[in-house]
């Protein structure tokens, strides 16, 4: 399925996690604290929220938790 992430086309294997999709394209970090510090998920289970991306508009969403859908667009540095 082809997804949008940080403006760039990607196509991915149904079944991934928003996070799993953004390792695999190269994305290292997810968003970055207050101070500028580079984020990134730590429990894989959604307790962290290190995660947080913007996805379809929306944001503080857990890329974790989330499944890639077709069409999906991803923000991740905010």
């Amino acid at each position: 399925m082809k997804i949008t992430i940080n403006g760039q086309v990607h196509e991915l294997d149904a079944g991934l996690s928003v996070a799993a999709a953004l390792a695999r394209v190269g994305v290292v970090a997810f968003r970055h604290s207050l101070n500028g510090d580079a984020r990134a998920p730590l429990c894989g289970m959604g307790v962290c929220q290190e995660c947080r991306v913007r996805i379809d508009g929306r944001g503080e969403r857990l890329a974790c938790m989330t499944l890639v859908s077709e069409g999906m667009t991803v923000e991740t540095g905010l």
